[in-house]
């Protein structure tokens, strides 16, 4: 039997609208979930720029309702956290430590993930099939997805604080531990600390960096870094081109050399090069933010052996991942609460949008009953 559930819908024009749409029960390695909290970040208004009707959404943690055929790691009434870069866990990316590249069902990597989602009928509005965001589209009160893309929760923990489990914290701290493996007393540079760029600066300093700089524009988003790990920031000149007089301010903070690694977290075109500035010889940068445009870099900024990752999801292994930052939650380590400025209702996505682009949150929360 169907459930008449309430999402926020992309009109295909740039915009979205909250709907009452159709899911439909979940089929064979598939599960129904109740979300109760889902997290929005800049993919989500990006989103609304891909054209065509689905639901958005990718930021999620709920309560399982019903299970399909073949599901046996959760049941009815687990709760869990949803996992957009879903796995297959058999493809040639799978099986070499890659999940986060999945082949068969990335949403991401290049091919069209239609093995990726629930079956075809699992959402419905207006009498047609609606897809949902990265297979999952959590900016829903319920939702279908692929047995892959759910874990269970495994610790006490609000459902806003686990829903940003599934993109922005598994992201900025896996790249810093998974992606860039900081080593104990390295010093890291920060670029741009807002949701992603405060869970790089957790991961620091979880990781045991000696020196933690944190650069913005934004000095309430400074002060902000600084509560969740930074030893030092920096405030950035919005006229500073690439970042280089920061850069300066940075080597002086690090002995003149540079930090030993760099992460950019402001998904700003212009500034995919920046981290390389930070750095010192034989340093890394790591391009976080997910940067898909065309850009310039000058090769000087390479010199000399410096490597640049551009890593998606934090190198995500969720199975393994999420319970490890779940633990870390537990242990008081991993500030997940802290991190929630606001919460909304789905009929106020649009203000909960407007308060993200204005630089208001850390992290904004849609909250269903």
């Amino acid at each position: 039997m169907s459930i008449q559930a309430k999402a926020a819908v992309a009109d295909g024009k740039g915009g979205f609208t909250v709907e009452t749409i159709e899911v439909n029960p979940p089929a064979r390695d598939e599960v129904l979930v109740a979300i109760k909290a889902s997290g929005l970040c800049h993919t989500d208004w990006d989103s609304l720029n891909w054209g065509g009707n689905f639901v958005l959404g990718h930021e999620g943690a709920g309560i399982v309702e019903a299970v399909g055929e073949g599901v046996t790691h959760v049941a009815v009434g687990d709760r869990v956290i949803l996992n957009w870069a879903i796995p297959c866990k058999c493809c040639y990316q799978c099986q070499n430590g890659h999940q986060n590249i999945c082949e068969k069902y990335s949403p991401v990597t290049g091919k069209v993930p239609t093995d990726g989602m629930a079956h075809a009928d699992a959402t419905r509005w207006q009498g047609a099939p609606l897809g949902r965001s990265f297979n999952i589209g959590t900016l829903s009160s319920h939702t279908v997805v692929r047995k892959e893309a759910v874990v269970p929760i495994t610790v006490e923990i609000p459902f806003t604080s686990a829903c940003i489990i599934g993109c922005g914290v598994m992201t900025g701290y896996g790249s810093v531990v998974n992606a860039a493996q900081l080593s104990p007393g390295s010093s890291a540079v920060v670029l741009g600390t807002g949701g992603v760029g405060l869970n790089v600066i957790q991961g620091a300093r979880i990781s045991g960096a000696s020196k933690i700089i944190a650069v913005d524009v934004n000095q309430q988003r400074l002060d902000m870094a600084v509560q969740f790990g930074a030893t030092h920031t920096v405030l950035a000149d919005r006229n500073d081109t690439g970042l280089l007089q920061a850069a300066e301010k940075v080597k002086a903070l690090c002995g003149g050399r540079g930090a030993d690694y760099s992460f950019e977290c402001t998904g700003i075109p212009a500034l995919g090069a920046a981290p390389l500035a930070m750095i010192r010889n034989a340093g890394m940068a790591v391009q976080v933010s997910g940067i898909e445009e065309t850009i310039e870099i000058d090769m000087n900024l390479f010199e000399w052996d410096k490597i640049y990752l551009n890593p998606l999801y934090g190198k995500a292994k969720p199975e393994f991942d999420f319970p490890k930052l779940m633990e870390l939650y537990a242990q008081g380590q991993l500030k997940l609460d802290e991190l929630i400025t606001r919460t909304y209702a789905v009929e106020d996505l649009q203000q909960a949008i407007d308060d993200m682009l204005a630089g208001r949150n850390a992290k904004g929360v849609i909250v269903f009953d």
